[in-house]
């Protein structure tokens, strides 16, 4: 079987030569390392990995927690995640919590047995997760994707202000009954900031928010609670800010199931910039938010500590757009819909 030393025998080098050359190819000559590397590819040599890991102390694993792969949202995160750490020669280890908080700290608790590096994670509430102190205090790595609070490495958007952003458009089409439709806001902190967001577009414009209505975002009901929520209020909204996209596709469908017509009797804005929202039509209005570059910043950041940088233990704000589609317009003359 071919091993490093015959390598550098008949490379006519030293063994740590070679080694650089799988480790740390930058740290060697051009025509050196091409020298070794035919060689070795000569040799079908190939370098332990679990040698390379005991030698580092690491085994190349990254553990991965998001809330759930139903939502594309995340698909493209994980894209973002696979691209930086194929850089690196590392691997992903991932699992979901389907939006139950319950579930992080077993799942937690599993990859670290797994040995995992570090962890990038997606928690209910970065505030209220106290699996999160625990990794503080073991000195266990890791950053948070789309969380955002006080005393924390994360990556996501401003939600607040992005929020704010939404409901300000429509206020400019004229709409002054915005309803919000949101999932449980004890099942993600973003949708309590978008929330909050709503609210603060709301009171600047003098208006009255509406009452939350809440859904699980799992459930299959949501035409059933949408035409029941619809048909309690005493004037219906002319406009429906969703806290996702997922939701606000939803939303879409229920009000065609009742005849209402997209923008023309009611209007629809989305939040994340999914791309099967852009290929219905109307195309919906939302906020998009860079998702495979959240995935892509908090693997780096992650990498960066995993290589001996400080940790900034601040949030890092990416840039949210929105995107116009034709699912918002100036709402009806009378202001209300027929049940």
């Amino acid at each position: 079987m071919p091993n490093i030393k015959g390598v550098a025998k008949l490379a006519g080098c030293s063994i740590a030569t070679v080694s650089r050359c799988f480790n740390a190819p930058h740290l060697v000559r051009a025509a050196t390392l091409a020298h070794v590397m035919a060689i070795a590819q000569q040799q079908k040599f190939r370098p332990s990995v679990f040698g390379q890991q005991l030698r580092k102390n690491q085994t190349g694993l990254v553990g991965v927690v998001l809330p759930s792969l139903a939502n594309p949202v995340f698909a493209d995160c994980i894209g973002g995640i696979e691209h930086a750490l194929n850089q690196h020669n590392k691997r992903m280890l991932l699992t979901t919590t389907q939006y139950d908080s319950t579930r992080e700290e077993p799942l937690i608790e599993i990859l670290l047995r797994q040995k995992v590096d570090g962890l990038l994670l997606t928690v209910a509430s970065a505030e209220n997760c106290t699996a999160l102190a625990s990794l503080s205090t073991e000195n266990i790595p890791y950053v948070l994707m789309y969380n955002h609070a006080p005393g924390y490495e994360t990556v996501s958007i401003d939600d607040r202000k992005a929020a704010r952003d939404a409901v300000q458009h429509l206020l400019k089409f004229g709409h002054r009954r915005i309803a919000m439709l949101a999932g449980f806001l004890t099942a993600s902190d973003r949708s309590a900031l978008r929330y909050q967001g709503y609210q603060d577009a709301m009171q600047e414009a003098g208006l009255a928010a509406l009452p939350l209505t809440e859904v699980d975002f799992g459930a299959r009901t949501l035409e059933i609670q949408l035409q029941h929520w619809l048909n309690k209020m005493s004037s219906c909204p002319t406009a429906i800010f969703c806290s996702t996209d997922l939701l606000a596709l939803g939303v879409i469908k229920a009000l065609r199931e009742r005849s209402l017509r997209i923008p023309q009797d009611i209007s629809v804005i989305g939040f994340d910039g999914l791309e099967y929202g852009q290929l219905i039509d109307p195309a919906l209005t939302t906020i998009s938010q860079p998702n495979g570059e959240i995935g892509r910043t908090a693997a780096q950041k992650l990498l960066k500590r995993l290589d001996g940088e400080k940790s900034l233990e601040q949030p890092l704000f990416l840039a949210h757009e929105l995107l116009t589609g034709h699912s918002v317009g100036p709402p009806k003359v009378s202001g209300a819909l027929a049940a």
